[in-house]
């Protein structure tokens, strides 16, 4: 399996480094480095979570953020990884905008 992070979804990554980062210096790196682990075992587990909004979705495992991705062939795409807290349908319009735009 091979994961591709789509350009939006590293635009995502580097906004929850920036919000947490802001917070206390050192916990934004932390997300990233949390959320990169997170995207590796996609290595092994892409395709087994739940559907949401059209995407797979798999939740991080420390911090409120869920990885939207998408299963081709031997090639998982990573769509978006959103905070969790955000309203539900923003969520849903940003996948569908992110969708149509790959």
């Amino acid at each position: 399996m091979t994961v591709v992070v789509l350009e939006d979804a590293v635009a995502d990554l580097e906004c929850g480094r920036r919000f947490y980062e802001r917070r206390e210096a050192g916990i934004g790196d932390y997300l990233v480095e949390s959320l990169l682990s997170d995207l590796d075992s996609l290595l092994l587990y892409a395709g087994v979570h739940s559907r949401h909004f059209g995407f797979h979705r798999m939740l991080s495992k420390r911090f409120p953020f869920a990885i939207y991705y998408e299963v081709e062939g031997d090639t998982a795409y990573v769509y978006g990884i959103l905070d969790m807290r955000r309203e539900p349908l923003w969520i849903r319009s940003e996948l569908e905008l992110r969708e149509r735009t790959r």
